[in-house]
């Protein structure tokens, strides 16, 4: 099987159901970035100082791949193809993954700079652009059917590579740097 269709050269792509769109629409450009957002988990699952993490980072893999499924569906079909689900307990398990990360950071009463180290930088360019995956799907979702449980995930793994960031630099022994704000 070849990899290259030329289906894509006139710059419309299709939907699961069929539907054609422009590479250049929002559903296109969210469910790209959700796998942007996929490369740079794999990234961070790739750095030897996530090595206890890297199950619970390929976990997230498969639920962004699960979203971009969802994402990728035209919403005016009735797909016959079972998609993958995604539950509130997933949702969940990011909120019980940052409490037992928080156990061992100091408690936040300034806001961080991103770096320090590579990995931990690459932990805050995940984040923004998990936030930048949040806002296109939350606009999406003004002209089109998204699933709260997109969005709240979404939102609950920006949080939780926040976290992760943090204790990245924890692990590494890294001093975080806080902003100072020039009054």
């Amino acid at each position: 099987m070849k990899i290259y269709t030329k289906t894509g050269d006139t710059g419309l792509t299709s939907l699961i159901g069929g539907a054609r769109v422009p590479k250049s629409s929002l559903r296109i450009d969210c469910y790209g970035t959700v796998d942007e957002l996929n490369s740079y988990i794999g990234l961070l699952r790739d750095q030897e100082v996530n090595a206890p993490r890297r199950a619970f980072l390929k976990e997230i893999q498969d639920r962004l791949f699960t979203i971009g499924s969802h994402l990728a569906t035209d919403p005016d079909k009735d797909v016959q193809k079972r998609l993958p689900d995604l539950h509130a307990a997933d949702v969940a398990l990011l909120e019980t993954a940052m409490d037992e990360l928080n156990e061992v950071l100091a408690p936040l009463r300034e806001f961080v700079l991103p770096g320090g180290h590579p990995a931990v930088s690459f932990g805050h360019v995940a984040r923004c652009v998990c936030r930048r995956a949040e806002r296109l799907a939350v606009h999406l979702r003004e002209e089109s059917a998204v699933e709260d449980l997109v969005i709240m995930y979404l939102n609950r793994l920006s949080d939780y590579l926040f976290v992760l960031s943090r204790a990245m630099a924890h692990d590494l022994g890294v001093e975080e740097v806080t902003w100072k704000p020039r009054l």
